[in-house]
């Protein structure tokens, strides 16, 4: 049975993510209970269903093609990686889940041969998506919104007044500053998850320094 086109295949998961966020929101709004993985980092049920829905529906998408969720992977390390796997991160941003800032998202990317070729980007509580995919030449094309008619790009900075997004929760104000010296009065904000991302995606803010250390979970999408 041939997979579906990569236009094709994008609705199809914006679809399914929207019952992920669903579930993630039911959660959000309840008094949930927070625990703690082997690495002290917090996980709640949010985390846990949203990947347990997503890896159950993501092979119907694609048949033969396996998921890598970061709660499985946290109990049961990480596989072998075959040419072609989905990356799934139920909840990034846990802290701001847990802070209930908004300002977490869910995160769904498609890896073949070691690079992302299509993924999802959902803030269930903002309302708000990102989607994109690269055609077969490398062409990349991204949307915002469930409709996916919004069509989005990243803007060329402008020579002053830059908008650097930068995290919540992994700030180096020391690295940050020497980084931040180098642009003309740029105007930095703080944001959560893979929105900062998101936003330089869709043309509303120029740049996001990391200096620590990050993983294919938060960034593939």
């Amino acid at each position: 049975m041939p997979h579906p086109s990569r236009d094709v295949l994008l609705r199809s998961l914006v679809d399914l993510v929207g019952r992920a966020e669903r579930i993630v929101l039911d959660i959000y709004h309840s008094d949930f209970t927070v625990l703690y993985k082997d690495d002290a980092s917090p996980v709640t049920l949010a985390d846990r269903e949203a990947e347990k829905l997503l890896s159950a529906e993501l092979p119907v998408l694609l048949p033969g093609v396996p998921v890598i969720g970061e709660e499985a992977a946290s109990e049961q390390g990480i596989p072998n990686l075959p040419e072609r796997f989905w990356l799934v991160d139920p909840v990034d941003g846990t802290k701001e889940f847990l802070k209930r800032n908004d300002e977490f998202t869910i995160n769904i990317g498609l890896i073949e041969q070691g690079r992302p070729v299509l993924g999802v980007v959902s803030a269930p509580a903002l309302g708000e998506i990102w989607a994109g995919f690269t055609t077969p030449n490398g062409e990349g094309q991204a949307f915002k919104g469930a409709a996916l008619s919004e069509r989005i790009a990243c803007r060329v900075p402008p020579p002053y007044g830059a908008v650097v997004l930068t995290s919540r929760s992994h700030r180096n104000p020391e690295m940050l500053d020497k980084w931040l010296s180098h642009l003309d009065r740029p105007v930095c904000d703080y944001r959560g998850s893979s929105l900062k991302l998101c936003r330089v995606a869709e043309g509303s803010a120029d740049y996001t320094p990391r200096f620590g250390p990050t993983s294919e979970w938060d960034t593939a999408a």
